[in-house]
């Protein structure tokens, strides 16, 4: 028996992350002494504030460091609930939380909790890389609506309801969106509030909004869809706690009863020392929150620039998040200095990495090409560095 015989036929039918593939890329190439540009990454550089370091550090020193109820510390569930109370208008409490392992945990328990075979998930494209691998995972089958510049990126009513069926069990929407960055406004998201399907809200961007842009969540703007919405979100992208690994959601109690038993058979509770720090995040100073939106408004304004000077590429504003979502089209169906022809949107970025020493992910990867996602999450100078060497790059490209 092959070994690909003894797996879980879903698991061994889905692909690796193009995320983490590229990031092994750009380790092997430094392991040869290359010095790479590396934009594949989708977590800020800043460091973690200091004052949820210092609650991490006190909850190690005051012995914090046991196992926590599978659902959370309720001083956390608590804090979780004030948030989305405050910032987003839902009438919650602590009971009505869950918190996990990061938030790519809340939304696997979702699906993983209601999932059967041969069910459907909507899933607008570009999508985050792992939404259809989950899915799939779970036994269901990913329905791909693409989305493309001439709607935003954004999933449009018309073809939301041309794909549900009789077997559709959610809708997952993601706002502001990895990998492109566009922002649904309080009216396109009434309009999508279906009252067939469940809805997964991935809101982890939230406070990476720009241009004095406000932050909309579905079960805020249609309120009767409560009972049939989970709202995600976390503290990674937020308090720069990528490595911290907590994620929370909040939806109606016998969804989350279903993820928390799920939960207690899987990983049971998330990290004390992190639930501790994640407290702090929550409850205490939130001047991160604006000074880091200020720097990445202007990351990404230089990024947008420099990719739009590109001959051959073109680059949206995106509302949102730390990803620039530029079309390669241009670049296809060239040659590069080192004689590679270009067919794909991942041979550029293939061909970016070996050539030019810069890593970024294919948009293809994402479910729409020809594009690249940029993430901008590095310092200006590293910034306009990497742009450059995408510049030259291109000016030495054959046709």
């Amino acid at each position: 028996m092959s070994h690909a015989a003894m797996l879980n036929r879903h698991l061994a039918a889905a692909k690796p992350s193009a995320t983490y593939r590229m990031i092994d890329r750009v380790a092997a190439r430094r392991e040869t002494g290359a010095k790479i540009i590396s934009l594949s990454a989708g977590e800020p550089d800043f460091d973690t504030p200091a004052h949820i370091c210092d609650a991490a550090v006190s909850a190690i020193r005051a012995g914090h460091t046991r196992y926590t109820q599978v659902a959370g510390l309720r001083a956390l569930r608590e804090a979780v609930a004030t948030k989305f109370r405050n910032e987003n208008g839902l009438d919650v409490s602590w009971q009505d939380t869950i918190v996990c392992s990061g938030g790519k945990q809340v939304i696997f328990n979702a699906l993983a909790a209601t999932l059967n075979e041969g069910d459907e998930v909507i899933v607008p494209a570009p999508y985050w890389v792992s939404y259809p691998e989950i899915v799939s995972l779970c036994g269901a089958v990913p329905i791909i609506i693409s989305c493309g510049e001439d709607t935003g990126f954004k999933l449009t009513p018309a073809a939301l309801e041309a794909a549900i069926t009789s077997k559709t069990r959610w809708l997952i929407l993601n706002s502001p969106s990895n990998p492109t960055g566009a922002v649904y406004s309080r009216d396109e998201l009434a309009l999508l509030a279906h009252p067939h399907v469940l809805i997964l809200s991935d809101d982890i961007y939230e406070h990476l909004i720009f241009d004095g842009s406000e932050f909309h969540t579905l079960a805020q703007v249609e309120p009767r869809l409560a009972s049939r919405t989970l709202t995600m979100n976390g503290v990674s992208k937020a308090y720069a706690m990528t490595g911290w690994r907590i994620g929370f959601g909040t939806g109606p109690r016998w969804l989350l009863d279903a993820m928390e038993k799920l939960q207690g058979q899987q990983t049971s509770g998330a990290c004390s020392i992190a639930q501790h720090a994640a407290i702090a995040a929550l409850t205490g100073p939130q001047s991160f929150i604006e000074m880091s939106r200020g720097v990445f408004q202007q990351r990404r304004d230089l990024a947008v620039r420099m990719l739009n000077e590109t001959p051959g590429m073109h680059c949206n504003t995106p509302g949102g998040a730390f990803y620039a979502f530029a079309s390669c089209a241009g670049l296809i169906g060239r040659t590069t200095p080192a004689g590679k022809f270009l067919e794909t949107d991942e041979d550029v970025a293939i061909a970016l990495l070996e050539e030019c020493n810069v890593a970024v992910v294919h948009g293809s990867a994402f479910g729409l090409g020809p594009y690249i996602r940029f993430a901008y999450a590095l310092d200006t100078d590293t910034l306009q560095g990497a742009c450059g060497a995408i510049r030259r790059f291109v000016d030495r490209l054959k046709n």
